[in-house]
């Protein structure tokens, strides 16, 4: 690959995507890409020969798992899983002795937890890049995945609209700060009581602002899907969310992406969706599997976007 320049990069913790400018996730786009086409012609590419991944589980992850541990091995380097059952994060050990503990023994830490303040307080006392692999409030990795997708099948980024049909939680969330970052027109349609967080909203508009994009969120889904470019949605309840099921299946009725919703969008528009999905739900079968879903180009995409942010950061 080109001479890869992480010198505005290295060190640092990728905990949102509301913490870069446009250039430079425009640039991590770049890396990505080039990633992905070194992978894809078998030309290996070991920038983190020698360097360790700790990968710190409290929430269990298909996507996540496999993208780190495959990502950092085809970059030369070793991912080091550590469950909660492995590792007394905030249980019996504080969160600033485990930061201080591992700082010294590996490169880098990714963290898939459910409390966002646990993936501030690392980063806090850490000395080593901290990678959010996903917290309650955002899920930063999926997003940058998902803006290489977008970028993929539409050539550009800047001046489309998206539009995401469901909860307003961390996926809602890191969609808007990446597509306000990213200078393109985000839509969120989300029932009352399930709208994404206020503080959230209002840091994505002003990014939006100063990048030429536009932030709303809305109550009618057939309002927020018109014209799209991109669909997305997501579960509508969440791993932890299990209790709240059945209330979420009443408040979220008429917010699937359906086929009829589909014909709102404009003819060449794409569906996304972070899986796993839960089909007959927040997506039909039939949109899933049709020629507008990029669902799987998309699932991919967080093996060459990761390893993007792994290469540059550590």
């Amino acid at each position: 690959m080109k001479t890869m320049d992480n010198s505005m990069f290295k060190g640092r913790d990728f905990i949102s995507l509301h913490d870069f400018s446009q250039d430079e996730l425009s640039y991590m786009l770049n890396v990505a890409k080039e990633l992905k086409a070194e992978q894809k012609a078998s030309r290996p590419h070991p920038v983190l020969q020698g360097k360790t991944l700790g990968m710190i589980f409290t929430k269990s992850s298909t996507r996540t798992r496999v993208s780190f541990e495959v990502g950092m091995y085809q970059l030369g380097g070793h991912a080091l899983f550590l469950s909660g059952r492995d590792i007394q994060l905030g249980r019996g050990e504080t969160i600033a002795d485990t930061a201080r503990v591992l700082s010294r023994m590996v490169d880098g830490i990714m963290i898939r937890t459910f409390s966002h303040q646990e993936v501030l307080d690392l980063a806090e006392f850490s000395t080593i890049p901290i990678i959010n692999g996903l917290t309650d409030l955002l899920h930063p990795c999926q997003v940058l995945a998902d803006l290489m997708t977008i970028q993929e099948h539409k050539g550009r980024l800047a001046g489309l609209k998206l539009a995401y049909v469901g909860d307003g939680n961390n996926m809602a969330h890191s969609l808007m700060y990446g597509g306000a970052k990213m200078g393109l027109h985000v839509v969120i349609a989300s029932p009352p009581g399930y709208k994404p967080d206020p503080v959230v909203v209002a840091a994505a508009k002003a990014d939006a602002k100063a990048n030429g994009g536009s932030v709303e969120v809305v109550d009618d889904p057939l309002e927020a899907v018109k014209g799209a470019d991109v669909l997305y949605t997501d579960v509508w309840a969440s791993m932890g969310q299990e209790e709240e099921a059945k209330e979420r299946k009443v408040a979220f009725e008429g917010y699937q992406i359906n086929a009829d919703v589909l014909k709102r969008a404009n003819q060449s528009a794409i569906v996304l969706h972070c899986l796993p999905a839960h089909r007959g739900e927040e997506i039909t079968d039939e949109v899933i599997e049709g020629v507008q879903s990029v669902v799987f180009d998309e699932a991919e995409n967080r093996l060459h976007a990761q390893k993007a942010i792994m290469a540059l950061v550590i």
